[in-house]
């Protein structure tokens, strides 16, 4: 009994460390084992993933470029061109940002004066309402971000 108790963590052990197989039975069925399984055939087997190893992160020494440095360089010229060209699409999109704006709020303003006859309680109401709500708070969201960039810009 001791000798019992002492092989099966062993048996445990090769099980674990041995190789992952493919097996297709008789009937078409795929099962995936670490033991052989009567009666099916073998297509492939797989060993267990290794742990990933994390790179040895080397800091760059003097003689040696860093990210920033290995970019190319733009004239000031080009990149003033580029920047207005970002903002000047920065605000159309916040005109357009401000008109959907608009437009949702009238929407919710609209959904707020409508009494329909099914919604006896005000919890309806609010649940019919909450679409409505969440598109402006959308469209304003945006509407600061947009202008957050505009801001970052200038």
């Amino acid at each position: 009994m001791r000798l019992l108790l002492c092989l099966i963590p062993l048996l445990a052990a090769s099980a674990a460390a041995a190789e992952t197989c493919k097996y297709v039975d008789k009937e078409g069925r795929i099962t995936y084992s670490n033991v052989p399984i009567k009666g099916a055939r073998k297509l492939s087997c797989f060993q267990p993933p290794q742990a990933p190893q994390a790179p040895a992160a080397s800091a760059p020494t003097s003689g040696e470029p860093t990210a920033r440095q290995q970019q190319p360089r733009v004239d000031g010229n080009t990149q003033r061109a580029r920047d207005d060209e970002r903002r000047r699409i920065l605000e159309s999109e916040l005109a357009a940002e401000q008109e959907q704006l608009t437009q949702a709020q009238a929407a919710l303003a609209e959904q707020e004066s409508i009494r329909q006859g099914d919604e006896r309680n005000y919890a309806r109401v609010l649940e019919r309402l909450k679409p409505f709500q969440e598109t402006v708070a959308l469209h304003e969201k945006n509407i600061a971000s947009i202008k957050q960039e505009l801001s970052n810009l200038r």
